[in-house]
This record gives C-alpha cells, sequence and structure tokens, in this order.
C-alpha cells in the first residue's frame, strides 16, 4: 500500500516527533520503576514482595483510568481529525471531570477495602510480607486522583500529536520520585514508605504541571469551567473507555489471580516474578510507545474518514515497531547478569528470574505486538466490545487457566507462571489479527 506524501495526515518527522518523546516517557517510567525496586531491595527480599503485590493492584486500578483516558483521547482526536477542534476541548471538559469524581470514589473505596485486598487478594503470605504491604498501601492509596488527572491530560496532550510535554512532566515526576526514594532511603533510612511517599509527592506536581500546561493547547481547558457533566459527550468517551476499562481491569485481575498462586511458591519466587516483571517492562518498551503512537494517529485519520491511511499507518508502523524490539531485547539479555547482580536476591530467585526474562524476550520479539498494539488500531476507530470480549476470555481461560495447570499439576513453578502468559498473547494475537484481516472494523465510524 502507497500514500502519496502530500495526501498523507502524518509525516515521517511528525511520526519521529510524536514517537521518540513517547519511548523517552516509557522508558522514565520503567526507569522509575526499576530504581525503585533496587532500592527497596536494600530493605530486603519481604519488602521487594510486598512492594510489588501492591503495585498489582495499583496498576489495576491506573489502568482503569489509563483506560478512560483512552476513550478521551480517541474522542478528541477523532474530533481534530474532522477540524472541530471545539467539540473536542468539550470533550477534554468531561473527561478531566468524570476522572475526578471516580477517581475520589475509588480511592476511597481502596481505603475501605484494604482488608480485603491484603487478606482476600493476595492470599496467603508471610508477615513481614503483610506488614510492608499494608505500609506501602495505606500511602500510595492517597496518590490515585493526582495519576489519575495526569493521565487524562497526558492522554489528551498525545491526542494533539504533542507528546513531548508529557514527556517532560514524566520527567519531572519521575526525577521527584527517584531522588526522593533515594534521600528516604538511603539518608533517613526508611523502609517501604520510602518509596511511597516520593511516589506521592512526585504523582502531585505531575498533576498540577499538567492541568496548567493544558491552558494553552488546541486542546484546552475551557474558561470557565463546565463543571456540570453533559451526558451527550461524555458518553462517546464512555463507549470506548467503559469496554477498554473492562478488558484491562480483568486483565490485570487475572494477572493479581495469577500471583495468589505465586505467593504460593514462596518468597524467592515472589522476588523473582517482581524483578522478572521490573526488567522485562524494558523489553516491551518500544512496543508500549509505538502503541500509544499508533492510537492517536489511527483516531484521527479515522475522525478524518480515511480507513486506507488507518491501514498504512497501522503496517509501517508495526514493521519499525518489530526492529524496535529486537534492539531493546538483545540490550536487555547482554545487561541481564550485571542487572541481576545489582539486586539483593538470593541464588534462587536470581536463577527464576533469568530464566524467565531469557524466555520472554523470545516471545516479545514475535508475537507481543499483534496482541497490544494491533488491537489499538481497533479501538480507534471504535471497535472495543470485540477486543474487549476477547481479551478477557483469553485472560481467564488461558493466562488464569493454564498458570493453574502448569504451576500446581505439572509443577512447573513460576516459570510455568510466564509460559501461561504469553500462551494469552499468541491465542490474543491470533483474535486480533482474524479480526482485523476481515476488515469490520472499518464500518465502525463514531459519530
Amino acid at each position: 500500500m502507497y500514500l502519496h506524501m502530500n495526501n498523507r495526515l502524518f509525516s515521517r518527522n511528525d511520526l519521529v516527533r510524536l514517537i521518540i518523546p513517547l519511548i523517552v516517557d516509557q522508558f522514565l517510567q520503567v526507569a522509575v520503576g526499576l530504581s525503585d525496586s533496587i532500592m527497596v531491595a536494600r530493605v530486603g527480599e519481604a519488602a521487594v514482595s510486598g512492594v510489588s503485590l501492591v503495585d498489582t493492584v495499583m496498576l489495576l486500578i491506573i489502568n482503569i483510568f489509563t483506560a478512560l483516558a483512552t476513550g478521551g483521547a480517541v474522542i478528541a482526536g477523532q474530533y481534530l481529525g474532522r477540524k472541530d477542534p471545539k467539540t473536542g476541548c468539550e470533550a477534554t471538559a468531561q473527561l478531566f471531570n468524570f476522572t475526578f469524581l471516580f477517581s475520589i470514589f475509588i480511592m476511597i473505596l481502596g481505603y475501605l477495602g484494604q482488608n480485603v485486598i491484603l487478606y482476600h487478594v493476595f492470599g496467603k503470605i508471610e508477615p513481614e510480607v503483610m506488614k510492608d504491604s499494608r505500609t506501602y498501601l495505606l500511602i500510595v492509596l492517597s496518590s490515585i486522583p493526582m495519576i489519575a488527572m495526569y493521565n487524562a491530560g497526558a492522554a489528551i496532550f498525545r491526542a494533539m500529536g504533542n507528546s513531548n510535554i508529557a514527556m517532560k512532566t514524566s520527567l519531572l515526576m519521575n526525577s521527584i520520585n527517584v531522588f526522593g526514594n533515594a534521600l528516604l532511603i538511603f539518608g533517613f533510612h526508611r523502609g517501604v514508605e520510602g518509596v511511597a511517599i516520593p511516589t506521592v509527592v512526585s504523582r502531585g506536581v505531575a498533576c498540577v504541571v499538567i492541568l496548567i500546561l493544558l491552558n494553552n493547547q488546541k486542546l484546552h481547558i475551557l474558561h470557565p469551567y463546565p463543571f456540570k457533566i453533559k451526558w451527550n459527550v461524555l458518553k462517546k468517551i464512555l463507549y470506548i473507555g467503559i469496554p477498554n476499562g473492562l478488558e484491562n481491569s480483568m486483565f490485570q485481575l487475572g494477572k493479581i489471580a495469577v500471583l495468589s498462586l505465586v505467593s504460593g511458591l514462596g518468597t524467592a519466587s515472589l522476588a523473582a516474578n517482581a524483578v522478572g516483571n521490573n526488567i522485562a517492562n524494558f523489553a516491551i518498551l518500544p512496543g508500549m510507545s509505538f502503541g500509544f503512537a499508533l492510537l492517536t494517529v489511527c483516531a484521527q485519520c479515522v475522525g478524518a474518514g480515511d480507513f486506507e491511511q488507518v491501514k498504512y499507518y497501522t503496517k509501517h508502523m508495526m514493521r519499525v515497531e518489530y526492529l524496535c524490539l529486537i534492539a531493546s531485547n538483545l540490550i536487555v539479555i547482554l545487561a541481564l547478569p550485571f542487572i541481576l547482580s545489582v539486586y539483593n536476591l538470593s541464588d534462587e530467585a536470581a536463577q527464576y528470574a533469568n530464566d524467565i526474562i531469557l524466555y520472554h524476550a523470545a516471545c516479545v520479539v514475535t508475537i507481543w505486538p499483534l496482541s497490544f498494539t494491533l488491537p489499538n488500531t481497533l479501538r480507534a476507530a471504535a471497535d472495543v466490545k470485540v477486543t474487549m470480549v476477547l481479551s478477557i476470555i483469553s485472560m481467564w481461560v488461558f493466562r488464569f487457566g493454564f498458570s493453574y495447570l502448569l504451576t500446581m499439576v505439572f509443577h512447573m513453578g513460576i516459570f510455568g507462571v510466564w509460559v501461561a502468559m504469553t500462551i494469552d498473547w499468541l491465542v490474543r494475537g491470533i483474535f486480533f489479527v482474524c479480526r482485523y484481516r476481515s476488515g469490520r472494523w472499518q464500518k465502525i465510524i463514531f459519530s
């Protein structure tokens, strides 16, 4: 497929300006997660496990708001593609209104349900891990409204094709987080609270900064601000945000359910899983960035009613993504001995982590983009119900089902959990490729 350069909505330079800051932003987020885990590792394996358990729940919550922000970004991006930024600004306001109210509700629910999370979600864990989990959870719950509003603002900037602002704000947020961690852990000799407090402070600063910066953009905060909910606009956001949120929630709930299996394998497996997740994030870093970029580009193409450009950019960007993933995974593999040496892990946990990362790398460079990047083309066209149903079925049948089978029946331990995860990737990828090739998603034009 060839499109003349004059007919393209996004030039090569436009794509570079969009993707490079996204990669830097993702790198910063992953690097901070890695530095957090390395610093808290100095407190002990129980602290690593406790922080990892709570972060899994927090990631579930953050994914809900990321999905909601995605809905807002898709609708705002479609309006930009239709040359209607005024309605795009109304969609932006409704995204912020709903995000703020819903985030307050979730935060309160988290505090009221803390014992359910600690004793029923995590399963049977050692007392020291439980103590660290509770301390970390009670502090980071307060940051939910801040990170939710920040994600909404960052998504609107990406919808405009301006990922540079989000990158710079992320740099500020993560710098505060890293320096705060170092100060409290090494300077004041704090435990898991030394990781939790800087997280809250950094998210609060990022939230304020990105909202201020949105006052002078193509998609901006309206003045006077419309606090009233406009359901005719909000329902368009929720049409995409709710299925996407359910998909992300079920995905993360499945991971938490699997984590209850991992917690029964012992502290070494829990620590290896936590470290493996942090390192694995570097392996998929370019893919996450291309996924955000593809959503932005395709949403504007759909808004312009040009599905040929949607298909062109999907093919072109995924081809480049595969090359970048190969490079990132080679770097991870070469640096793996050094990275593992930095962690304060037992020999058993280090060996577990080494095995799962090598296996993970092989699967990332083959099937990951089809499972996680390609469906963003469908979401940009508001084809969200099919992706939600396919993802939820695959998660519970293949990831959770095979995790139980491989760990409890075939006794493969933590490695079996990661094998089950990649089986889920493969099934999802096959489903999404079939849906994309059918062309039925092209009939869904959000009016």
